[in-house]
Protein backbone atom coordinates (compact mmCIF):
# COMPACT_ATOMS: atom_id res chain seq x y z
CA UNK A 1 0.00 0.00 0.00
CA UNK A 2 2.85 2.35 0.90
CA UNK A 3 4.48 1.61 -2.47
CA UNK A 4 1.23 2.50 -4.29
CA UNK A 5 1.05 5.82 -2.42
CA UNK A 6 4.62 6.61 -3.43
CA UNK A 7 3.83 5.82 -7.09
CA UNK A 8 0.68 7.94 -7.03
CA UNK A 9 2.56 10.82 -5.41
CA UNK A 10 5.27 10.50 -8.07
CA UNK A 11 2.71 10.61 -10.86
CA UNK A 12 1.06 13.63 -9.25
CA UNK A 13 4.45 15.36 -8.96
CA UNK A 14 5.20 14.64 -12.63
CA UNK A 15 1.80 16.05 -13.62
CA UNK A 16 2.35 19.20 -11.56
CA UNK A 17 5.83 19.60 -13.03
CA UNK A 18 4.45 19.28 -16.53
CA UNK A 19 1.84 21.95 -15.80
CA UNK A 20 4.51 24.20 -14.33
CA UNK A 21 6.75 23.73 -17.38
CA UNK A 22 3.80 24.41 -19.63
CA UNK A 23 3.12 27.72 -17.90
CA UNK A 24 6.81 28.53 -18.16
CA UNK A 25 6.51 29.16 -21.90
CA UNK A 26 6.67 25.56 -23.15
CA UNK A 27 10.39 25.89 -23.72
CA UNK A 28 11.68 23.47 -26.35
CA UNK A 29 15.21 22.13 -26.75
CA UNK A 30 17.63 24.59 -28.33
CA UNK A 31 17.48 24.55 -32.11
CA UNK A 32 14.12 22.78 -32.30
CA UNK A 33 11.63 23.15 -35.13
CA UNK A 34 8.47 25.18 -34.63
CA UNK A 35 5.51 23.57 -32.88
CA UNK A 36 1.82 24.49 -32.71
CA UNK A 37 0.54 25.73 -29.37
CA UNK A 38 -1.98 28.24 -28.04
CA UNK A 39 -2.23 31.57 -26.23
CA UNK A 40 -3.79 29.86 -23.21
CA UNK A 41 -0.75 27.61 -22.75
CA UNK A 42 1.27 30.75 -22.05
CA UNK A 43 -1.20 32.13 -19.56
CA UNK A 44 -2.51 34.73 -22.01
CA UNK A 45 -6.08 36.01 -22.20
CA UNK A 46 -7.07 34.68 -25.64
CA UNK A 47 -10.39 36.51 -25.84
CA UNK A 48 -8.80 39.84 -24.94
CA UNK A 49 -5.98 39.43 -27.49
CA UNK A 50 -8.30 38.44 -30.33
CA UNK A 51 -10.57 41.39 -29.58
CA UNK A 52 -7.69 43.87 -29.59
CA UNK A 53 -6.00 42.53 -32.71
CA UNK A 54 -9.30 42.16 -34.57
CA UNK A 55 -10.14 45.78 -33.72
CA UNK A 56 -6.82 47.10 -35.08
CA UNK A 57 -7.07 45.06 -38.30
CA UNK A 58 -10.75 45.88 -38.84
CA UNK A 59 -9.95 49.57 -38.49
CA UNK A 60 -7.11 49.14 -40.99
CA UNK A 61 -9.37 47.47 -43.55
CA UNK A 62 -12.12 50.03 -42.96
CA UNK A 63 -9.63 52.83 -43.68
CA UNK A 64 -8.32 50.95 -46.73
CA UNK A 65 -4.83 50.44 -45.33
CA UNK A 66 -5.03 47.03 -47.05
CA UNK A 67 -7.84 44.73 -48.22
CA UNK A 68 -6.53 41.85 -46.12
CA UNK A 69 -3.73 40.82 -43.81
CA UNK A 70 -2.23 37.92 -41.93
CA UNK A 71 -0.52 37.72 -38.54
CA UNK A 72 1.64 34.99 -37.05
CA UNK A 73 3.19 35.02 -33.57
CA UNK A 74 5.65 32.42 -32.29
CA UNK A 75 6.82 32.30 -28.67
CA UNK A 76 9.76 30.13 -27.57
CA UNK A 77 9.40 27.95 -30.66
CA UNK A 78 5.61 27.65 -30.40
CA UNK A 79 3.20 29.20 -32.91
CA UNK A 80 0.53 30.62 -30.61
CA UNK A 81 -1.37 32.98 -32.93
CA UNK A 82 -2.01 32.69 -36.66
CA UNK A 83 -4.96 34.38 -38.30
CA UNK A 84 -5.92 35.79 -41.70
CA UNK A 85 -8.22 38.78 -42.15
CA UNK A 86 -10.18 40.34 -44.99
CA UNK A 87 -9.82 39.63 -48.68
CA UNK A 88 -7.25 39.80 -51.47
CA UNK A 89 -8.99 42.84 -52.98
CA UNK A 90 -11.71 45.27 -51.92
CA UNK A 91 -14.34 43.49 -54.03
CA UNK A 92 -14.44 40.84 -51.24
CA UNK A 93 -14.34 37.91 -53.66
CA UNK A 94 -11.24 35.96 -52.54
CA UNK A 95 -10.94 35.65 -48.73
CA UNK A 96 -7.46 35.83 -47.23
CA UNK A 97 -6.26 32.38 -46.17
CA UNK A 98 -3.51 31.12 -43.86
CA UNK A 99 -1.66 29.44 -46.75
CA UNK A 100 -1.70 32.46 -49.07
CA UNK A 101 1.57 33.36 -50.77
CA UNK A 102 2.73 36.99 -50.50
CA UNK A 103 5.19 39.15 -52.41
CA UNK A 104 7.70 39.89 -49.63
CA UNK A 105 9.34 42.91 -51.31
CA UNK A 106 12.38 44.16 -49.32
CA UNK A 107 12.03 41.40 -46.72
CA UNK A 108 13.84 39.51 -49.52
CA UNK A 109 17.04 41.31 -48.49
CA UNK A 110 17.36 39.43 -45.19
CA UNK A 111 15.94 36.10 -46.41
CA UNK A 112 17.68 35.91 -49.79
CA UNK A 113 21.24 37.21 -50.13
CA UNK A 114 21.87 37.74 -46.41
CA UNK A 115 21.85 34.07 -45.28
CA UNK A 116 24.13 33.26 -48.22
CA UNK A 117 26.53 36.06 -47.28
CA UNK A 118 26.61 34.84 -43.67
CA UNK A 119 27.36 31.29 -44.80
CA UNK A 120 30.12 32.49 -47.15
CA UNK A 121 31.63 34.48 -44.27
CA UNK A 122 31.60 31.33 -42.14
CA UNK A 123 33.41 29.59 -45.00
CA UNK A 124 35.90 32.50 -45.20
CA UNK A 125 34.97 33.21 -48.80
CA UNK A 126 33.89 36.73 -47.84
CA UNK A 127 35.22 39.13 -45.24
CA UNK A 128 33.22 41.96 -43.68
CA UNK A 129 36.11 44.36 -43.35
CA UNK A 130 37.87 43.79 -46.65
CA UNK A 131 37.08 46.16 -49.51
CA UNK A 132 34.05 44.95 -51.43
CA UNK A 133 36.12 45.61 -54.57
CA UNK A 134 38.13 42.47 -53.69
CA UNK A 135 35.03 40.52 -54.72
CA UNK A 136 33.24 42.89 -57.11
CA UNK A 137 36.27 43.63 -59.28
CA UNK A 138 34.85 46.53 -61.29
CA UNK A 139 34.87 48.66 -58.13
CA UNK A 140 38.68 48.53 -58.05
CA UNK A 141 38.64 51.10 -60.85
CA UNK A 142 36.22 53.42 -59.05
CA UNK A 143 38.10 55.75 -56.72
CA UNK A 144 34.99 56.51 -54.69
CA UNK A 145 34.10 52.82 -54.22
CA UNK A 146 37.31 50.82 -54.09
CA UNK A 147 37.70 51.06 -50.29
CA UNK A 148 34.06 50.58 -49.24
CA UNK A 149 33.76 47.48 -47.06
CA UNK A 150 31.02 44.87 -47.00
CA UNK A 151 30.32 45.88 -43.39
CA UNK A 152 29.66 49.48 -44.43
CA UNK A 153 27.40 48.33 -47.27
CA UNK A 154 25.30 45.99 -45.14
CA UNK A 155 24.94 48.59 -42.36
CA UNK A 156 23.89 51.26 -44.91
CA UNK A 157 26.90 53.32 -43.86
CA UNK A 158 28.70 53.33 -47.22
CA UNK A 159 27.52 56.58 -48.80
CA UNK A 160 25.93 54.75 -51.75
CA UNK A 161 22.85 56.44 -53.17
CA UNK A 162 19.54 54.89 -52.12
CA UNK A 163 18.00 53.82 -55.42
CA UNK A 164 18.18 53.99 -59.19
CA UNK A 165 14.96 53.75 -61.22
CA UNK A 166 16.17 51.43 -63.96
CA UNK A 167 12.69 51.33 -65.47
CA UNK A 168 13.39 54.83 -66.82
CA UNK A 169 15.99 53.26 -69.11
CA UNK A 170 13.44 50.93 -70.71
CA UNK A 171 10.38 53.13 -71.36
CA UNK A 172 9.97 56.06 -73.75
CA UNK A 173 8.36 59.37 -72.83
CA UNK A 174 5.11 58.18 -74.44
CA UNK A 175 5.09 55.13 -72.20
CA UNK A 176 6.04 52.62 -74.87
CA UNK A 177 8.84 50.10 -74.43
CA UNK A 178 12.31 50.74 -75.81
CA UNK A 179 12.61 47.66 -78.00
CA UNK A 180 16.32 47.30 -77.44
CA UNK A 181 15.51 46.46 -73.80
CA UNK A 182 11.91 45.18 -73.61
CA UNK A 183 9.85 43.01 -75.96
CA UNK A 184 6.37 41.51 -75.82
CA UNK A 185 7.61 38.12 -77.06
CA UNK A 186 10.51 35.97 -75.98
CA UNK A 187 13.45 35.14 -78.24
CA UNK A 188 17.08 34.07 -77.75
CA UNK A 189 18.14 37.56 -76.69
CA UNK A 190 15.04 38.26 -74.59
CA UNK A 191 14.45 35.36 -72.21
CA UNK A 192 14.08 37.04 -68.81
CA UNK A 193 10.36 37.25 -68.15
CA UNK A 194 9.31 40.33 -66.16
CA UNK A 195 5.57 39.74 -66.52
CA UNK A 196 3.06 38.23 -68.93
CA UNK A 197 4.12 39.43 -72.40
CA UNK A 198 7.07 41.45 -71.05
CA UNK A 199 10.55 40.08 -71.70
CA UNK A 200 13.83 41.77 -70.76
CA UNK A 201 17.04 41.68 -72.75
CA UNK A 202 19.31 38.95 -71.37
CA UNK A 203 22.22 41.34 -70.83
CA UNK A 204 20.19 44.15 -69.26
CA UNK A 205 21.61 43.14 -65.88
CA UNK A 206 25.04 44.27 -67.09
CA UNK A 207 23.64 47.71 -67.86
CA UNK A 208 22.26 47.82 -64.32
CA UNK A 209 25.63 46.82 -62.86
CA UNK A 210 27.39 49.51 -64.91
CA UNK A 211 24.98 52.18 -63.69
CA UNK A 212 25.51 51.07 -60.09
CA UNK A 213 29.28 51.05 -60.60
CA UNK A 214 29.13 54.64 -61.93
CA UNK A 215 26.65 55.94 -59.36
CA UNK A 216 27.73 58.71 -57.02
CA UNK A 217 28.97 58.06 -53.49
CA UNK A 218 28.52 60.58 -50.73
CA UNK A 219 31.66 61.58 -48.85
CA UNK A 220 29.50 62.09 -45.75
CA UNK A 221 29.52 58.63 -44.19
CA UNK A 222 26.24 58.49 -42.34
CA UNK A 223 23.21 56.22 -42.30
CA UNK A 224 21.51 56.26 -45.70
CA UNK A 225 19.46 53.22 -46.67
CA UNK A 226 20.63 51.88 -50.03
CA UNK A 227 19.40 48.81 -51.88
CA UNK A 228 21.78 49.06 -54.84
CA UNK A 229 24.23 46.32 -53.85
CA UNK A 230 21.34 43.92 -53.19
CA UNK A 231 20.89 43.95 -56.96
CA UNK A 232 24.55 42.88 -57.26
CA UNK A 233 24.66 40.26 -54.50
CA UNK A 234 22.93 37.43 -56.44
CA UNK A 235 25.53 37.62 -59.22
CA UNK A 236 28.35 37.74 -56.66
CA UNK A 237 26.92 34.74 -54.78
CA UNK A 238 26.69 32.81 -58.06
CA UNK A 239 30.29 33.67 -58.94
CA UNK A 240 31.60 32.51 -55.54
CA UNK A 241 29.48 29.34 -55.21
CA UNK A 242 29.47 28.31 -58.87
CA UNK A 243 25.69 27.85 -58.70
CA UNK A 244 22.80 30.05 -59.82
CA UNK A 245 21.76 32.17 -56.85
CA UNK A 246 18.20 30.85 -56.63
CA UNK A 247 19.39 27.22 -56.82
CA UNK A 248 22.00 27.84 -54.13
CA UNK A 249 19.42 29.36 -51.77
CA UNK A 250 16.99 26.49 -52.32
CA UNK A 251 19.69 23.84 -51.83
CA UNK A 252 21.41 25.34 -48.80
CA UNK A 253 18.44 26.86 -46.95
CA UNK A 254 14.87 26.71 -48.20
CA UNK A 255 14.53 22.99 -49.01
CA UNK A 256 16.40 21.56 -46.00
CA UNK A 257 14.45 23.94 -43.73
CA UNK A 258 11.19 22.58 -45.10
CA UNK A 259 10.00 25.89 -46.56
CA UNK A 260 7.42 24.51 -48.97
CA UNK A 261 6.46 27.55 -51.04
CA UNK A 262 9.41 29.83 -50.48
CA UNK A 263 11.34 31.13 -53.45
CA UNK A 264 11.20 33.16 -56.65
CA UNK A 265 8.78 33.17 -59.60
CA UNK A 266 5.80 31.46 -57.91
CA UNK A 267 3.69 31.70 -61.08
CA UNK A 268 6.04 29.25 -62.76
CA UNK A 269 5.40 26.62 -60.07
CA UNK A 270 2.38 24.42 -59.51
CA UNK A 271 1.34 25.70 -56.10
CA UNK A 272 -2.29 25.23 -55.11
CA UNK A 273 -1.92 28.21 -52.76
CA UNK A 274 -3.42 31.50 -53.86
CA UNK A 275 -0.95 34.32 -54.59
CA UNK A 276 -2.04 37.66 -53.15
CA UNK A 277 -2.02 40.48 -55.75
CA UNK A 278 -0.17 43.76 -55.24
CA UNK A 279 -0.62 46.94 -57.28
CA UNK A 280 -2.75 47.92 -60.24
CA UNK A 281 0.21 49.07 -62.36
CA UNK A 282 -0.70 51.95 -64.67
CA UNK A 283 2.74 52.74 -66.12
CA UNK A 284 4.61 49.48 -66.84
CA UNK A 285 2.50 46.34 -66.74
CA UNK A 286 -0.86 48.12 -67.23
CA UNK A 287 -2.74 45.52 -65.21
CA UNK A 288 -3.13 44.11 -61.71
CA UNK A 289 0.28 42.71 -60.69
CA UNK A 290 -0.14 39.18 -59.35
CA UNK A 291 2.21 36.22 -59.18
CA UNK A 292 5.17 38.28 -60.40
CA UNK A 293 7.38 40.57 -58.36
CA UNK A 294 6.00 44.06 -57.75
CA UNK A 295 9.40 45.77 -57.55
CA UNK A 296 10.34 47.08 -61.00
CA UNK A 297 14.11 46.72 -60.55
CA UNK A 298 13.73 43.08 -59.51
CA UNK A 299 11.38 42.45 -62.44
CA UNK A 300 14.01 43.74 -64.88
CA UNK A 301 16.30 41.02 -63.53
CA UNK A 302 13.69 38.43 -64.46
CA UNK A 303 12.15 38.37 -60.98
CA UNK A 304 15.22 36.87 -59.31
CA UNK A 305 17.03 39.49 -57.28
CA UNK A 306 18.44 40.31 -53.87
CA UNK A 307 16.43 43.47 -53.22
CA UNK A 308 13.01 41.87 -53.83
CA UNK A 309 11.48 38.87 -55.59
CA UNK A 310 10.93 36.31 -52.83
CA UNK A 311 7.41 34.98 -52.25
CA UNK A 312 6.20 32.75 -49.44
CA UNK A 313 3.64 31.93 -46.79
CA UNK A 314 3.63 33.03 -43.16
CA UNK A 315 4.55 29.48 -42.10
CA UNK A 316 7.63 29.56 -44.35
CA UNK A 317 8.66 32.95 -42.98
CA UNK A 318 8.26 31.72 -39.41
CA UNK A 319 10.74 28.91 -40.06
CA UNK A 320 13.61 31.08 -41.28
CA UNK A 321 12.94 33.80 -38.70
CA UNK A 322 13.04 31.10 -36.00
CA UNK A 323 16.38 29.97 -37.47
CA UNK A 324 17.68 33.52 -36.99
CA UNK A 325 16.19 33.73 -33.50
CA UNK A 326 17.95 30.48 -32.57
CA UNK A 327 21.28 31.91 -33.76
CA UNK A 328 21.62 29.87 -36.93
CA UNK A 329 20.29 26.47 -35.87
CA UNK A 330 16.94 24.87 -36.71
CA UNK A 331 15.58 21.36 -36.17
CA UNK A 332 18.97 20.29 -34.87
CA UNK A 333 20.92 21.43 -37.94
CA UNK A 334 23.29 24.39 -37.97
CA UNK A 335 23.08 26.61 -41.04
CA UNK A 336 24.98 29.71 -39.83
CA UNK A 337 27.47 29.97 -36.98
CA UNK A 338 26.33 31.54 -33.73
CA UNK A 339 29.21 34.02 -33.89
CA UNK A 340 28.17 35.25 -37.34
CA UNK A 341 24.50 35.52 -36.39
CA UNK A 342 25.40 37.59 -33.34
CA UNK A 343 27.62 39.88 -35.40
CA UNK A 344 24.99 40.46 -38.07
CA UNK A 345 22.20 41.18 -35.62
CA UNK A 346 24.04 43.68 -33.43
CA UNK A 347 23.98 47.45 -34.03
CA UNK A 348 27.10 48.37 -36.03
CA UNK A 349 27.50 52.16 -36.05
CA UNK A 350 25.50 53.50 -33.10
CA UNK A 351 28.12 56.23 -32.62
CA UNK A 352 26.92 57.62 -35.98
CA UNK A 353 23.25 57.47 -34.96
CA UNK A 354 22.84 54.41 -37.18
CA UNK A 355 20.55 51.76 -35.66
CA UNK A 356 21.18 49.11 -38.32
CA UNK A 357 22.74 45.70 -37.99
CA UNK A 358 24.31 43.99 -40.99
CA UNK A 359 21.44 43.72 -43.45
CA UNK A 360 18.97 43.51 -40.57
CA UNK A 361 16.90 46.44 -39.40
CA UNK A 362 16.99 47.19 -35.68
CA UNK A 363 14.89 49.21 -33.21
CA UNK A 364 15.49 52.92 -32.88
CA UNK A 365 18.35 53.67 -30.51
CA UNK A 366 16.73 54.12 -27.06
CA UNK A 367 13.49 52.87 -28.59
CA UNK A 368 12.03 52.02 -25.16
CA UNK A 369 11.85 55.72 -24.33
CA UNK A 370 9.37 56.46 -27.11
CA UNK A 371 5.60 56.14 -27.22
CA UNK A 372 4.00 53.92 -29.86
CA UNK A 373 3.59 56.60 -32.58
CA UNK A 374 7.26 57.61 -32.30
CA UNK A 375 8.88 54.19 -31.73
CA UNK A 376 10.16 51.67 -34.27
CA UNK A 377 8.88 49.07 -34.11
CA UNK A 378 6.87 48.68 -30.86
CA UNK A 379 8.57 50.37 -27.87
CA UNK A 380 8.62 47.14 -25.83
CA UNK A 381 10.82 45.11 -28.21
CA UNK A 382 14.24 44.06 -26.98
CA UNK A 383 17.14 46.22 -28.11
CA UNK A 384 18.83 43.13 -29.56
CA UNK A 385 15.79 42.35 -31.72
CA UNK A 386 15.92 42.59 -35.51
CA UNK A 387 13.92 42.17 -38.71
CA UNK A 388 12.91 44.02 -41.86
CA UNK A 389 9.91 45.58 -43.57
CA UNK A 390 8.74 45.33 -47.18
CA UNK A 391 7.27 47.96 -49.48
CA UNK A 392 4.23 45.80 -50.29
CA UNK A 393 3.14 45.85 -46.63
CA UNK A 394 5.12 42.97 -45.17
CA UNK A 395 7.04 42.93 -41.88
CA UNK A 396 9.07 40.31 -39.99
CA UNK A 397 10.71 40.67 -36.58
CA UNK A 398 12.61 38.39 -34.19
CA UNK A 399 13.28 39.19 -30.53
CA UNK A 400 15.79 36.85 -28.82
CA UNK A 401 15.30 38.45 -25.39
CA UNK A 402 11.56 37.68 -25.41
CA UNK A 403 11.84 34.61 -27.67
CA UNK A 404 9.24 36.13 -30.00
CA UNK A 405 8.80 36.02 -33.77
CA UNK A 406 6.28 38.45 -35.29
CA UNK A 407 5.12 38.20 -38.90
CA UNK A 408 2.71 40.61 -40.56
CA UNK A 409 1.70 40.14 -44.18
CA UNK A 410 -0.49 42.42 -46.27
CA UNK A 411 -0.81 43.96 -49.72
CA UNK A 412 -1.01 47.60 -48.70
CA UNK A 413 -0.04 48.69 -52.25
CA UNK A 414 -3.41 47.49 -53.57
CA UNK A 415 -4.73 49.21 -55.56
CA UNK A 416 -1.97 51.86 -55.44
CA UNK A 417 1.36 52.41 -53.70
CA UNK A 418 0.22 55.91 -52.78
CA UNK A 419 -1.78 54.38 -49.93
CA UNK A 420 0.18 55.00 -46.71
CA UNK A 421 -2.50 54.34 -44.07
CA UNK A 422 -0.64 51.28 -42.79
CA UNK A 423 2.06 53.70 -41.60
CA UNK A 424 -0.18 56.59 -40.58
CA UNK A 425 -2.29 54.30 -38.34
CA UNK A 426 0.78 52.52 -36.87
CA UNK A 427 -0.93 49.21 -37.54
CA UNK A 428 2.04 46.85 -37.52
CA UNK A 429 3.70 48.15 -34.32
CA UNK A 430 0.29 48.47 -32.62
CA UNK A 431 -0.37 44.75 -33.13
CA UNK A 432 3.14 43.87 -32.05
CA UNK A 433 2.65 45.91 -28.90
CA UNK A 434 -0.54 44.00 -28.01
CA UNK A 435 1.45 40.80 -27.51
CA UNK A 436 4.24 42.42 -25.50
CA UNK A 437 1.71 44.01 -23.19
CA UNK A 438 -0.25 40.80 -22.80
CA UNK A 439 2.87 38.81 -21.90
CA UNK A 440 3.67 41.46 -19.31
CA UNK A 441 0.11 41.24 -17.96
CA UNK A 442 0.40 37.45 -17.74
CA UNK A 443 3.64 37.85 -15.80
CA UNK A 444 1.93 40.20 -13.35
CA UNK A 445 -0.96 37.74 -12.86
CA UNK A 446 1.36 34.83 -12.16
CA UNK A 447 1.49 34.14 -8.37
Amino acid sequence: MKKIHIILFGLLFIGLSAQENESNFLLLPEGSSLQKSSLAHFGLDSLHIYQKVDSIITNGIKNESFPGAQILIAKAGNIIFHKAYGYHTYDSIQPAALNDIYDLASVTKILGPLPAIMKLIDERKLDLDSPFSNYWKSWKYRKDKRNITLREILAHQSGLQPYIVFLNETIKYNGRFKKRFLRDKANKRFQNKAYENIYVKNRFNRKMYRMINRSEVSTDKKYTYSGLTFLIFPELISQITGMPYEEYMAKEFYKPLGMKTFGFLPSTKNFTNKIVPTEVDTMYRHTLTQGWVHDENASLLGGISGNAGLFGTADDLAIIMQLFLQKGIYSGKRYISEKTMEEFTRTQFSENDNRRGLGFDKPYLNNYKFSLPDAYPAPEVGQDSFGHSGFTGTFVWADPEHKLVYIFLSNRVYPTRENRNIYDLNIRPAIQQVFYQEFENAKQRKP
